[in-house]
């Protein structure tokens, strides 16, 4: 398919209330979730290790360690199951891809907060 064609097809499924944020950002994204013929809201807050991709197919990877356990999950920016992402700390990192921080846990995983 042509690129503008799928762009045109795809321009009104794109979300526009995304706040700002990159690697090393700590945020909280609220996830609804559907059990049986119930809806709620599940909070997931961790450091983004990573954005990737562009447009509707935009995703991005959420680490948290939760009682010694790292959990990694990896969001579509555009889903209409993402209720809400709010940006808690703007980190100071120099990559793109935080990878590193898997093998690192306690003091050595912290990211230093952004100045402004």
């Amino acid at each position: 398919m042509d690129t503008s064609i799928m762009r045109e097809l795809t321009s009104d499924l794109l979300k526009t209330d995304i706040p700002d944020f990159h690697s090393g950002d700590t945020v909280r994204v609220h996830v609804r979730v559907i059990e049986g013929d119930k809806e709620r809201t599940q909070i997931f807050e961790g450091i983004v290790i990573q954005r990737k991709g562009r447009g509707i197919q935009e995703t991005f990877t959420v680490r948290k360690i939760t009682q010694g356990i790292a959990i990694e999950r990896i969001f579509p920016v555009h889903s209409p199951r993402l209720a809400k992402i709010e940006r808690l700390r703007e980190g100071r990192v120099r990559r793109a891809r935080l990878f590193y921080l898997r093998g690192r846990k306690g003091k050595s995983a912290r990211i230093r907060e952004k100045r402004r």
